[in-house]
């Protein structure tokens, strides 16, 4: 009797193994199924949703598997990163941008961990960012910005496509470190922001510099200064912020794409290696380029660890300039 026991309790302490190993196993192949890219952002509002959507039609092909793109937008981006994080088919990802760091520190109770419940896969590009005014405000120069605000405090309103999105940061880190007020008017998306820029019904507004530079070039909207430490690629004609007095001032869109934290490795890691073959594509190249967006590309680590410098370096702001969310 006490031998037919054993036997059993050996049994089960086997089958509960083999159950645990295949919980944790990878899977032998992969994709089995189409791949869901879940954008937090409106379709067609975001240099981050056109990147994605370029990029995707490369990945399918070289996975021989659909890739859907789906936009999830609300919440500063927050639904939709949720809906990733949350995703356990094994073929969900998502496309990210500043936005995912900065939520971090500056929303309350957020669904999900930012670096606990997501994984990084890869950074796949960034923009560099301008200041842009309306023509009639009859302002020329970042100086000739900072003097007007300092007589009229809390008069000008900038626009942002969101919280927690780099316009919004963009426009509170100016706030603090010129010494000025300002009215934040957040939208959904940059087309509907820019759209009330260029009618005149918001007077200033930070955005992506490929987005904003038909209009500029049009004399609808007025240049300040652009975001990076040195002139932009794409408008070198442009003088940085940084120039103009504020030498610390420094911001860029960046996009990349998470994964559910339970998301196997070799599914990582072939979404790794085929964003990154995508991004060599010489089409790709030459329409990114055309678009001012600069490749970057790497590993899943490397994009890791910018993620978590970009959280520290977010929370340090949010801080500092008592960033809320209008």
């Amino acid at each position: 009797m006490k031998h037919r026991l054993l036997i059993t309790a050996l049994s089960l302490l086997s089958t509960l193994a083999i159950s645990a190993h295949a919980q944790t196993a990878q899977p032998a192949t992969w994709p089995t199924q189409p791949i869901r890219l879940i954008v937090p952002f409106p379709g067609g509002a975001s240099t981050l949703d056109a990147v994605v959507r370029l990029l995707g039609v490369e990945v399918g092909r070289d996975l021989a598997t659909p890739v859907i793109v789906e936009n999830k937008p609300g919440a500063g981006t927050v639904i939709g990163v949720d809906a990733v994080a949350k995703a356990t088919d094994r073929h969900t990802f998502g496309g990210v941008a500043n936005s995912f760091t900065v939520n971090q520190t500056l929303v309350k109770n957020l669904p999900y961990k930012t670096l606990q419940d997501l994984a990084p896969v890869i950074l796949l590009a960034k923009t560099a960012n301008v200041l842009a005014v309306k023509p009639s405000l009859g302002i020329n120069n970042l100086q000739e910005l900072i003097a007007y605000a300092k007589k009229n405090p809390g008069k000008l309103s900038y626009g942002s496509f969101g919280n927690g999105t780099t316009p919004h940061f963009a426009g509170e880190m100016l706030k603090t470190m010129a010494g000025i007020d300002m009215v934040h008017v957040p939208y959904k998306a940059q087309g509907p922001a820019l759209t009330d820029l260029l009618a005149g019904n918001i007077d200033l507004m930070f955005g992506n510099l490929p987005d904003f530079m038909p209009h500029i070039k049009s004399g609808k909207i007025k240049a300040l200064g652009t975001t990076y430490l040195t002139r932009a690629p794409l408008a070198p004609e442009i003088p940085t912020i940084a120039e103009q007095g504020l030498p610390k001032f420094e911001t860029d869109s960046w996009y990349g794409i998470i994964a559910p934290v339970s998301t196997p490795k070799i599914a990582i890691d072939k979404m790794n290696a085929s964003f990154n073959k995508a991004l060599q594509d010489p089409a790709v190249k030459r329409n990114l380029a055309e678009r001012g967006i600069e490749i970057i590309g790497g590993t899943p680590a490397e994009f890791g660890k910018h993620l978590n410098t970009e959280v520290a370096k977010y929370a340090e702001i949010v801080k500092s300039s008592k960033m809320k969310i209008d």
